[in-house]
C-alpha cells in the first residue's frame, strides 16, 4: 500500500555507505540519503537502487537576503544530482544544519518579518522546482531535543508555509518522531497535514530507533494513512536498536496493512 524507504546513513552503519545503498535495496526498500556532498555520486548511480529522497540544498537559510540566495543556489545544484540518481524529492529545513544537526545560525525568536522572509524563499525555491520537475519537502523538527534553535520547526509551522506557498513542488516531509516530541497528536496532525504530504518520516521516541521500540504506535498511524488513502512513500530514518535486518522487518511489519 505504501513505498517504504530507508535512509541509508542509520542503519549498517559498519558497512561503507555504497554496500548499504545495496542492502537495503536487495532487502526491498527504495534509499534515502543526506547531504549527497559526502557521497560518491557515480557510484550510488551505478547501484541500481531507487532513491527516494536527498537533502535539496548545501547551504543558506530562509530568512536573510543572501541566505536565501545561497539555499537557492545550492538547490540547483542539488537538482543537477537529484537527476543523475533519479531522485524525485529534495529535502528542506527551517535552516542550515551543521554535522551535528544544530543550526548554523540559531534563531531564538522568530518575527513576523522572518516568516513573510520565508515564504518568499520558499516561494522562489517551488519555482525552481517546477521548472526541473522536482518536489522540495520543507522538513518539521524538533528543538526540545535533537535540533534547538531551529527556526519553523514545527510541523504546524512547516505546514503554514506550505500552504502560504501553495505550490504542488513544496511538499510536506512530515517527520512523525520530530512531531510525537514536539506536538504530539499525530494521528490529528496526518488528517490535517494529508493534502500537503510529500513523504512521511518515521522512527519511535525515545530514542529515534524503529517502529516498536518505544511509544508511538505505528500500526495505527499505517490505518489512518489508508483511511486518508495515502499511496506515497513512507522513510525510515531511524537507528537500529540491534541488528539491522530485524530493524528493517519491524518497520515493514509495522506499515504493512492488512
Amino acid at each position: 500500500m505504501f513505498t517504504l524507504a530507508v535512509c541509508a546513513e542509520m542503519v549498517f552503519r559498519d558497512l561503507p555507505v555504497i554496500e548499504r545503498v545495496r542492502r537495503i535495496d536487495e532487502l526491498g526498500f527504495e534509499v534515502e540519503i543526506w547531504d549527497w556532498t559526502q557521497h560518491d555520486i557515480d557510484a550510488l548511480a551505478r547501484s541500481g537502487a531507487k532513491f527516494s529522497s536527498m537533502t535539496g540544498y548545501i547551504e543558506g537559510d530562509l530568512i536573510t537576503a543572501s541566505g536565501a540566495d545561497a539555499l537557492v543556489r545550492t538547490a540547483e545544484q542539488s537538482i543537477e544530482v537529484a537527476k543523475r540518481l533519479a531522485c524525485p524529492r529534495l529535502n528542506l529545513h527551517g535552516t542550515g544544519l551543521d554535522a551535528k544537526g544544530l543550526p548554523v545560525t540559531p534563531v531564538p525568536v522568530v518575527t513576523g518579518a522572518m516568516w513573510l522572509a520565508a515564504q518568499k524563499t520558499l516561494a522562489r525555491i517551488a519555482e525552481l522546482g517546477a521548472r526541473h520537475g522536482v518536489v522540495f519537502c520543507l522538513e518539521n523538527l524538533n528543538t526540545e531535543v535533537d535540533h534547538p534553535g531551529v527556526p519553523f520547526a514545527r510541523a504546524a509551522d512547516t505546514l503554514a508555509l506550505i500552504e502560504a506557498v501553495d505550490n504542488p513542488h513544496l511538499r510536506l516531509n512530515l517527520d512523525l518522531y520530530h512531531a510525537q516530541i514536539g506536538e504530539g497528536n499525530l494521528i490529528e496532525l496526518v488528517r490535517r497535514a494529508a493534502p500537503y504530504i510529500g513523504e512521511i518520516q518515521v522512527a519511535d521516541v525515545p530514542g529515534r530507533m524503529e517502529p516498536g521500540t518505544g511509544e508511538i504506535h505505528y500500526p495505527a498511524i499505517a490505518r489512518a494513512l489508508a483511511a486518508l488513502d495515502y499511496r506515497g512513500t513512507i522513510g525510515l530514518e531511524a537507528w537500529a536498536s540491534g541488528d539491522a535486518e530485524l530493524a528493517l522487518w519491524r518497520f515493514r511489519e509495522a506499515f504493512t496493512v492488512a
